[in-house]
């Protein structure tokens, strides 16, 4: 099926339209742009550079998809944006593509939804079924794991790592990583513990959420330093799946520090 593009919409020659595409009124379209069978814009979208969008988007007004990155470093380089299959993206959201500095692509995985005015900066790298809430900010070589969810309001500092179904609390600064399961909230951000309303929603069984609530008890308490802390871990509960997943994200360690409780906030790395 041919897509049905508004007589008001621009759109570059180059730009490839998969079928059954929907462009609305006043939507402008790069030459290299790439939209996947069956997405909608639905009006006064703009995507531009080197952008692909999976199929069954759709994309609300006034969005800015693809424009170059907010780096000083930028120089034109042809960068890429790749978002995957059945993402929601509300009014005004921004997404940049990468740089020279970050791998040369920003990447959305399927299935997540931005909703109103957030933005995901340039080298970012969002998993899959990720909800970014009301006027989130990711900056640059932020990396988010699959069913990560973002609140409204929430800040998230460059090169910082949200580990797979961790949740940030409402109107948060997270300055450091916050581990996989997680749950953090505070200006700037602290751990509070496991996310718990968010492993019930998705159906995990109790015992793997008590592994996962000992694993933290472990994992945060004070007194050992954190090598120490995640070896006797791994020993003891290492075996179950969801806890290897948060002891292998400590151990492969990032460019800011670990997100941790408020008491016990020892840096002893």
């Amino acid at each position: 099926m041919a897509a049905d593009v508004h007589p008001s919409a621009i759109i570059a020659p180059g730009a490839r339209l998969g079928d059954g595409v929907r462009i609305g009124p006043f939507c402008t379209l790069g030459a290299d742009v790439e939209i996947g069978d069956a997405a909608e814009l639905v009006s006064h979208v703009v995507v531009a550079g080197r952008t692909r969008i999976g199929p069954r988007a759709a994309i609300y007004p006034f969005a800015s998809i693809g424009h170059p990155p907010q780096d000083l470093k930028y120089r034109g380089e042809p960068s890429r944006l790749e978002i995957g299959a059945d993402c929601l993206i509300r009014e005004g959201v921004t997404i940049n593509p990468g740089t020279a500095g970050g791998g040369m692509v920003t990447t959305i995985g399927d299935r997540c939804v931005l909703l109103a005015q957030a933005h995901v900066g340039h080298d970012s790298r969002i998993g899959d079924d990720v909800i970014l809430s009301n006027n989130v900010m990711v900056a640059g070589h932020v990396r988010i794991d699959d069913f990560a969810i973002l609140s409204g309001g929430v800040a998230v500092h460059q090169f910082a790592r949200v580990g797979a179904h961790a949740f940030v609390g409402g109107v948060t600064g997270l300055e450091g990583d916050l581990a996989p399961y997680g749950l953090a909230f505070g200006n700037r951000a602290r751990l509070a513990g496991v996310n718990l309303v968010g492993l019930r929603r998705r159906n995990f069984s109790r015992e793997s959420i008590a592994n996962l609530q000992e694993a933290y008890r472990m994992l945060f308490a004070e007194g050992a330093p954190l090598s120490a802390r995640i070896d006797a871990t791994e020993r003891a509960l290492g075996s179950d799946p969801h806890v290897a997943v948060v002891i292998a994200f400590l151990r492969e360690g990032g460019d800011r520090p670990l997100c941790r409780p408020r008491r016990g906030a020892d840096d002893d790395e």
